[in-house]
């Protein structure tokens, strides 16, 4: 059986418009559109809002948590009659996750060259290639990286 943490939702106000997850009730208006849902049997923002407003929070904070489906794609947000904006409720999700440490392989992967390189993705040969094919300058950092404009 699942534990309820009523303090979970209290978690989430920290990312913009979360706020208003009590005033979703639970029309699936997110879903009808959402791509992600149409392509995963196991995402549904509707869900995941309803594990948020019952503080089930188990059934998101985990290494292989559904939120990390989602196409971010901001359909839901478009389709909601409330206003509620479950994209925001999910990307607070997702933030909860990566302050925990439990983010897939592949977004920490994605994390550490961002903070090493200041891009997503990862220099290839390939990359060269492609870019001497199309006339471009070689792979490199343009500018300061985001570690030296952080400090």
């Amino acid at each position: 059986m699942s534990k309820v943490n009523l303090d979970f939702c209290k978690e989430l106000p920290q990312v913009e418009e979360t706020g208003t997850v009590i005033a979703c009730f639970q029309c699936s208006a997110c879903v009808a559109d959402c791509p992600a849902a149409a392509h995963s049997a196991r995402f549904n923002p509707r869900d995941i809002m309803l594990k948020v407003l019952l503080g089930l929070e188990e059934g998101l904070i985990s290494e292989d948590s559904v939120v990390w489906d989602c196409a971010t794609c901001y359909t839901c947000m478009e389709r909601c009659p409330q206003g509620v904006r479950p994209i925001e409720v999910i990307t607070a999700v997702k933030n909860v996750l990566a302050r925990k440490g439990l983010l897939p392989a592949e977004v920490a992967a994605a994390a550490e060259n961002i903070r090493n390189t200041d891009r997503v993705i990862v220099h290839s040969e390939a990359i060269d290639r492609h870019r001497r094919e199309m006339g471009l300058p070689a792979y490199g950092i343009a500018g300061k990286c985001i570690k030296e404009v952080v400090k």
